[in-house]
């Protein structure tokens, strides 16, 4: 017997910019939608207002006390230390269930690297990881960060790719909790901004290329 497949496409949901504590609200709400198989897999992509993030097992003191005190601060459930998200920084918050896909936290992770690895190629980025760290890295200076809590084998938070963002916010953190690397962008590498709305076509390709998944 032939057994045929169809492969489908993952839900996109673009924000935009958005503040952080809602779109946190919101991934809280669709994870808890997505275990009670209320809503199909989703990509929320967004753009945030400056923010650090720590997750929850961060060091406080990677927040310096020299930083920019008006940009919000946020304790989540994510893994991971501190990161900033700002303007300029493509975000996106996988709320997939892994049991569509392979149910392990370092496949899932290493999923989410290559991502950024093939975006970064369309660019002629070469990016790659660096054993015994999280995230990408085109040399020593990591351009796209990630971090996720998975509830019943059910994502959310994600990865976030420095596109065109501020780089002089990271001066307030020890990003990641890492002091001997530094941190870089596409335009800070090309020379010049990056059209974030073509970046996000492509990362909605290669996402669904990676994760697209098929129903018998």
């Amino acid at each position: 017997m032939i057994v045929q497949s169809q492969l489908k496409k993952i839900t996109i949901k673009d924000l935009g910019l958005a503040p952080y504590q809602a779109v946190w609200d919101l991934q809280k709400k669709m994870q808890l939608e997505r275990i009670e198989g209320e809503i199909e897999d989703t990509l929320i992509l967004v753009e945030h207002d400056p923010v650090y993030t720590l997750g929850k097992n961060a060091d406080e003191n990677h927040l310096l006390q020299s930083r920019d005190e008006s940009v919000d601060v946020f304790q989540i459930e994510r893994g991971g230390d501190i990161t900033f998200h700002g303007p300029g920084q493509l975000v996106g918050y996988p709320i997939l269930d892994l049991s569509n896909y392979k149910k392990s936290v370092s496949w899932y992770m290493r999923t989410l690297e290559q991502l950024t690895i093939d975006v970064l190629k369309e660019f002629g980025i070469i990016a790659e990881r660096i054993e015994g760290l999280t995230g990408v890295w085109v040399g020593d200076e990591k351009i796209a960060a990630q971090g996720v809590r998975i509830s019943r084998w059910v994502t959310m938070h994600g990865f976030a790719l420095n596109v065109n963002p501020d780089l002089s916010f990271y001066e307030g953190i020890i990003p990641c909790g890492i002091f001997d690397h530094g941190v870089t962008s596409m335009e800070q590498l090309l020379g010049e901004k990056q059209d974030m709305e073509t970046v996000k076509k492509i990362v909605v390709g290669k996402f669904n290329h990676l994760f697209n998944k098929r129903e018998f």
